[in-house]
């Protein structure tokens, strides 16, 4: 896997209040699903079904999100949240003064070996323990 996916890329694929970052979100999902080499990591999934339960409006039903879930799982790889990425997790709390959740993103890319992951929510460019953090809504994404 070439990219970990954050759940601000699920979440924009579906808000319509953004036209840009909509389609920007719906075209890099649907190359990364064709292309095999991006994974999403549980926590993006429990973070798009609470998103979408409590401030989507109007709220999708648990079946319509079930079914983006089922989508999402057929499309991509998702990796567990274990025991070692919680430890991890906490590692880069205290190393990297990052927030917790940030953290547990950050675990798993590390963990599994992923070199890439795709979120708005960090410094773009920035490189914590071989792990880079990319912003695919910026002008100057590749692709974008």
């Amino acid at each position: 896997m070439d990219y970990l996916l954050d759940t601000n890329v699920l979440v924009y694929a579906q808000v319509d209040e953004d036209p840009a970052k909509q389609e920007q979100a719906i075209t890099l999902l649907d190359r990364l699903a064709r292309s095999g080499n991006a994974a999403l990591p549980a926590q993006a999934l429990a973070e798009f079904c609470r998103v979408g339960l409590d401030k989507l409006r109007p709220e999708p039903s648990p079946e319509v999100l079930s079914a983006q879930v089922e989508d999402l799982r057929r499309a991509f790889e998702v990796l567990p949240l274990t025991g070692a990425v919680v430890l991890e997790a906490l590692r880069g709390v205290a190393a990297h003064k990052l927030s917790y959740f940030d953290a547990q993103i950050w675990a798993v890319a590390r963990l599994n070996q992923v070199p890439v992951v795709l979120s708005e929510d960090f410094s773009h460019g920035a490189i914590l323990d071989g792990v880079e953090f990319l912003d695919p809504f910026r002008s100057d994404f590749p692709g974008a």
